[in-house]
């Protein structure tokens, strides 16, 4: 099976400070580094290296040489990436030494993306395949049209969190992925049960206390989280997102795809970094002999 990813392409300029800044304060960087990022590309890169064929989907700046040469260096074809008359999207990542993180996002590139290059490379799409999405680009319900005219699975990231796309998207939606708080913005917004969502599953995501996999008729599935010292929760949730897909892409059970996707997400927060930060499936399979 294939999993396609309608996704972000960032550059990320990630600055550690010792505390987040507050309102009018300036703060000096211990360090900056510079690397690939975006939603998309790091759920693509997870779903990679936990072992599925991946097709990323995305658009960048024309000429930008780098970036190219990072898509590449993560193991990302290019045959799918659009260039279009605008800047890469960018991301401003401040990560303090509690690991936890505040970004801005620059969509540029991201929000050009092509319905006939997207039609194009779902074109090989098959009934059992997945389509990742998140609300980081624009044709979202395009895509997930798309691929559920083909059948395909649809998992939508629903981050940043944003109620009209999500509600234009919904309808296409097979598996829907929320954080604690973005489950309760949705609830709060829409006065509708996560259990009464027209999807097959709601996966919230609790960052140390663990995930949750929410079906209508069914007892919630809980997995716990991992200890681990964390260095930098960037890209956590996309890690999460992209390696529970190849779980269950490869056909392995809810459960054991939820703590699948729980190992990778632990051993990814012990880096810095999103993208050059996810683990390969070996490194999780010897994390989950380690914990079993």
């Amino acid at each position: 099976m294939t999993i396609y990813c309608v996704g972000s392409i960032n550059i990320d300029n990630v600055y550690r400070l010792p505390h987040l800044p507050q309102a009018g304060e300036t703060l000096a960087a211990a360090s900056f580094t510079r690397g690939l990022g975006g939603k998309g590309v790091n759920q693509s890169i997870a779903a990679l290296r936990a072992g599925s064929s991946v097709v990323h989907i995305g658009a960048i700046g024309q000429g930008d040489r780098w970036i190219e040469a990072e898509l590449t260096r993560h193991g990302i074809a290019l045959d799918a990436i659009t260039r279009v008359d605008a800047s890469t999207g960018h991301a401003i990542i401040a990560v303090d030494d509690a690991a936890e993180n505040q970004i801005i996002i620059f969509s540029g590139a991201n929000q050009q993306q092509s319905v006939p290059a997207i039609n194009v490379a779902l074109s090989a799409a098959k009934p059992g395949d997945c389509l990742l999405l998140q609300n980081e680009t624009s044709h979202q319900v395009e895509a997930a049209q798309s691929a559920r005219s083909k059948n395909l699975s649809v998992f939508y990231s629903a981050a940043p969190f944003v109620l009209a796309p999500l509600q234009a998207v919904l309808p296409f939606v097979t598996h829907l992925l929320v954080n604690a708080g973005e489950a309760e913005a949705l609830q709060a917004a829409t006065g509708t049960a996560l259990t009464d969502l027209p999807v097959e599953a709601v996966i919230v995501t609790r960052g140390s206390q663990g995930a949750e996999w929410i079906s209508a008729g069914s007892e919630p599935l809980f997995v716990p989280s991992f200890r681990v010292d964390p260095v930098d929760t960037t890209g956590a949730g996309d890690c999460f997102a992209g390696s529970l897909a190849a779980a269950l892409d490869q056909g392995q059970t809810r459960q054991q795809a939820m703590r699948y996707a729980a190992a990778a997400a632990a051993l990814q927060v012990t880096k810095l970094g999103a993208a050059g930060a996810i683990p390969t499936r070996t490194q999780v399979a010897a994390f989950l002999v380690e914990n079993s």
